[in-house]
């Protein structure tokens, strides 16, 4: 696995990612790092790589946009010195075009959200040790359907920061993609959006592929 022991890992996003977290760190208290995939990803680091003791600390904030961490960037990122850093962010940015198209001023077009995303990656890639760059996600399978196409623009945006910046790369959308080949949406989440502990765990399991997760491994060998 890519991480070392003792490293501190921070996730940052959105209501995905923040999933009912505790401020302002989300650690200490039982559930205070959320209900959702960081959550998962904490359990499942302590339970196969227990004497490895890897901080996860979740900065998620309902509602945010790539606009929305830059003002707390400073606070929730540099001044909590990770060793790993793992971003998803986009689903507000492109939802609000759809859920709110009159409200232009909280609408994060592709543009804004390129050049914002790769100056918070190029202002800290320098102090990782790694970053892992998630995709938003629409969690339905037409890919003609305009959220779901916008989305797919802006995934595609992550990945071209990742590429540039050494980051790992997590296609979320197409992790999904492969479960939405068996069942319905509202089976993993009923707005296509907020997904269930199904759906969290999708998110799970995905990040914890890109770094190189062990679910087999014995930590007594």
């Amino acid at each position: 696995m890519l991480l070392e022991p003792k490293s501190k890992l921070v996730m940052i996003g959105d209501s995905i990612t923040d999933c009912e977290r505790a401020r302002p760190y989300g650690e200490g208290l039982f559930g205070a790092i959320g209900k959702g995939y960081v959550s998962l990803v904490d359990a499942l680091l302590t339970a196969a790589y227990p004497e490895y003791g890897i901080r996860v600390v979740n900065m998620g904030t309902s509602g945010n946009t790539v606009r929305d961490l830059k003002g707390r960037w400073q606070s929730d990122v540099l001044d909590l010195k990770p060793d790993w850093l793992s971003i998803m962010i986009g689903i507000n940015d492109v939802w609000r075009q759809y859920d709110l198209p009159a409200q232009t001023e909280q609408h994060v077009y592709i543009d804004e959200y390129e050049e914002t995303l790769e100056q918070l990656v190029a202002r800290t890639r320098s102090q990782l040790k790694g970053l892992v760059l998630m995709t938003p996600f629409y969690i339905e399978p037409n890919e003609a359907d305009p959220m779901r196409s916008t989305m797919d623009r802006y995934g595609a945006v992550v990945k071209k920061v990742a590429a540039k910046y050494d980051a790992l790369y997590v296609d979320t959308q197409a992790a999904f993609n492969q479960v939405l080949t068996h069942i319905y949406p509202g089976t993993l989440a009923w707005d296509r959006v907020h997904p269930n502990m199904a759906g969290h765990a999708v998110l799970a399991r995905a990040f914890l592929k890109s770094i190189g997760y062990d679910y087999n491994r014995d930590s007594n060998s």
